[in-house]
């Protein structure tokens, strides 16, 4: 059984190195090289990195659709994608006698698209996981194979809980090969879902619940970001934990000191954001960050504008 591989971040990474460990892996597509950093510097997607590492030749069009040849030349009898990001038409699809396999960080059919670990994580989810699923051409619409459930913890990130979800992607897609492999494939459709959309970087409300605003600054880490702002601080907020408060007004000071930390009023409780980054300087604690004097108890972070 001949693999050809699609997949682009490093979240794809721990799948490639599973399915090459028990497989063939004749090529991988990924998407092409992109500017990266301050210097914009060409830079080969994590996918294409560890698919030269393994010796695997790796194909990178712009369009899928406009490469289908040499994809076709590649000879390859399945296609698994992981978070590949293009969509795939009939046509492509077609290419692939035992069929097309995605491996999808949710627990289809909830959170479809393209940021599903954040969207869990906003929707306050105490249980994620993967589904394998058999590809067609809809947003993540196809039959499911497999799924494996994990639990989302109270001060997990969307960085931290897509580590999670990659090796348990991995763990699940190699189970997944073996029994596409023997014929062991039994498909279940999965009905209505929802859909998620891309995050953006936000401004945190705090007179929003706790649990809502340690949700967001969790769901948006360690990229786009969500930020609070007081005058002409801009504060990056990686992580929140939740606290019980009873005085103060939503977005204010309630602590800022190297002992207790950064701890914030919210519309219902508070939360106290432990690690953060100055706008233009670098990433601390907020132990780090009260040691500098820059905000003080009883100081109020705006709120967002309408």
């Amino acid at each position: 059984m001949n693999i050809l591989f699609a997949g682009t971040p490093a979240f794809a990474v721990p799948s490639l190195r599973a399915a090459a460990r028990r497989f063939p892996v004749a090529a991988v597509l990924t998407q092409p090289d992109r500017p990266q950093g301050r210097k914009r510097i060409l830079t080969p997607s994590p996918v294409k990195q560890a698919a030269e590492e393994l010796g695997i030749p790796v194909l990178q069009p712009a369009r899928l659709k406009e490469a289908l040849s040499s994809v076709r030349a590649v000879g390859a009898d399945i296609l698994v994608t992981c978070a590949y990001g293009q969509i795939l038409t009939q046509e492509a699809l077609d290419l692939f006698p035992l069929g097309v396999w995605n491996v999808h960080a949710s627990l289809l059919p909830k959170f479809r698209g393209a940021a599903p670990v954040s969207a869990a994580i906003l929707a306050g989810e105490r249980e994620t996981g993967v589904t394998i699923m058999r590809t067609d051409v809809g947003l993540d619409t196809g039959d499911m194979f497999l799924k494996r459930a994990l639990p989302v913890g109270e001060e997990d990130t969307c960085g931290s809980l897509t580590e999670k979800l990659s090796r348990l992607g991995a763990e699940l897609l190699t189970e997944a090969l073996l029994r596409i492999e023997r014929g062991e494939v039994s498909l279940t459709p999965q009905g209505e879902g929802t859909l998620c959309r891309k995050t953006a970087r936000t401004q945190i409300d705090f007179s929003r619940p706790a649990c809502e605003v340690s949700a967001l600054i969790r769901a948006l880490s360690p990229a786009p970001l969500a930020f609070a702002a007081m005058g002409e601080l801009v504060l990056n907020c990686y992580n929140a934990r939740v606290l019980p408060a009873d005085r103060g007004r939503a977005g204010e000071v309630l602590c800022a000191s190297p002992k207790e930390g950064l701890i914030v009023r919210c519309g219902e409780g508070a939360v106290r954001i432990f690690d953060v980054q100055p706008a233009g300087g670098k990433r601390m604690t907020d132990a780090a960050f009260c040691n500098g004097g820059k905000v003080k108890g009883g100081d109020v972070f705006a709120e967002p504008a309408l």
